[in-house]
C-alpha cells in the first residue's frame, strides 16, 4: 500500500526516497571502488567498510526501488514469491551488516587496546572467517523465516500496510496462529542483532577506559577520533532498526502508523546513504583518493 495515510501526496514522497537512494548508490560504489583499486587501503579497516558498503547496497535495492515503483506507477502488486525474497534479502542483510559492524568494532578494539599485535591478530585469514561466519549466520538464521511464512493460511485480506514485504507484516496477513513466527522472531533479534550490540557497547567499554589511560592528550583525542565514524553509523543503523522492531510486535497500538512506516523505510535507507559520507568525511585516506579520482577524471573530460 505504501505509507497509509500519505496516499495523496505519492511524488511529493517519492522524491526524499529517490535522492536518498542516488546518493546511497553513488557514495558506496564510490567507496567499494576506491577501496578495491587501492592497495594501500586493503586494510582490515578499509575491507570492513567496503563490506558495509556492499551490504548497505543489497539492503537499500531490496526496497527502494519497489516503493518508488508505488510511488511513480501505483504499482501495488507483488507476487508472493516474490514477497517472500524480499523478506529474505531485507532481514539477510540487516543480519550481516550488524556481524560486520560487530567485526568493525572488534579491528577498533586491536586497534587501540592491542596495537603491537594487531597485524598478527587480523590477518586476511580472520577476516575471510568472520565474513564467512556473517553471512552464514544470516542465511542460517533468515532462512527459517520463509518457511515459517509458506505454511501460513492466507485466506483474508492481501493487503500489506506497508512499502516492502517483511516478516511480521506478512505473517499478520495470515489466517492462522502466528505465536511461533512472533517467537521466532524474538529469539532471532536477540540472539544476533542483539547480542552483536551488547559485544559492540563491551568493546567500546574497554576502548574507552583504555584510551582514558593515555598520558598524553593528543594521543586520546586521535584514539577517539578513529573510533567516531563507526560510533555514528552504530546509532544511524540500531536505532530505527529496534524502533522498527518494537513498533511491530509491542507498539502497533501506541505508534501511528504512518511514523511506524516511516521509520521502517528510515533504516533501509537512511544507514546506507550516511555510512560513505560518514566515512568519507572522517577518513582522510578515503578523503584523498576520492578527491585524486575525480581529479583525474576531470582532467580526462578535459582533454
Amino acid at each position: 500500500m505504501g505509507i497509509p495515510g500519505l496516499e495523496e501526496s505519492p511524488l511529493l514522497l517519492s522524491i526524499p526516497f529517490f535522492v536518498m537512494y542516488v546518493t546511497s548508490l553513488l557514495g558506496n560504489s564510490i567507496l567499494i571502488l576506491v577501496i578495491g583499486l587501492n592497495k594501500t587501503l586493503q586494510q582490515p579497516m578499509y575491507l570492513f567498510m567496503m563490506m558495509l558498503a556492499i551490504c548497505d547496497i543489497l539492503l537499500s535495492s531490496t526496497t527502494v526501488p519497489k516503493t518508488l515503483s508505488i510511488f511513480w506507477f501505483n504499482c501495488q502488486k507483488i507476487s508472493f514469491t516474490g514477497c517472500l525474497v524480499q523478506t529474505f534479502f531485507i532481514h539477510f542483510s540487516f543480519g550481516t551488516e550488524s556481524a560486520i559492524l560487530l567485526s568493525m568494532a572488534y579491528d577498533r578494539f586491536c586497534a587501540i587496546c592491542r596495537p603491537l599485535t594487531y597485524s598478527s591478530n587480523l590477518t586476511s585469514s580472520l577476516i575471510l572467517k568472520l565474513l564467512v561466519f556473517a553471512l552464514s549466520r544470516s542465511v542460517f538464521m533468515v532462512t527459517p523465516f520463509v518457511f515459517l511464512l509458506d505454511r501460513l493460511p492466507y485466506e483474508g485480506s492481501n493487503v500489506i500496510e506497508h512499502t516492502y514485504c517483511e516478516h511480521m507484516s506478512m505473517a499478520r496477513l495470515a489466517t492462522a496462529d502466528i505465536l511461533v513466527n512472533v517467537v521466532y522472531g524474538l529469539i532471532i533479534a536477540s540472539c544476533s542483532t542483539g547480542v552483536d550490540l551488547i559485544l559492540i557497547i563491551i568493546s567500546y567499554v574497554i576502548i574507552i577506559r583504555a584510551v582514558l589511560r593515555l598520558r598524553s592528550s593528543e594521543a586520546r583525542l586521535k584514539a577517539f577520533n578513529t573510533c567516531v565514524s563507526h560510533v555514528c553509523v552504530i546509532i544511524l543503523f540500531y536505532t530505527p532498526a529496534f524502533f522498527s522492531f518494537i513498533a511491530h510486535r509491542v507498539g502497533h497500538k501506541y505508534v501511528p502508523l504512518q511514523v511506524h512506516i516511516l521509520v521502517a523505510n528510515l533504516y533501509v535507507l537512511f544507514p546506507p546513504m550516511m555510512n560513505p559520507i560518514i566515512y568519507g568525511v572522517r577518513t582522510r585516506e578515503i578523503r584523498q583518493r576520492v578527491a585524486s579520482m575525480l581529479l583525474r577524471a576531470i582532467t580526462r573530460i578535459h582533454k
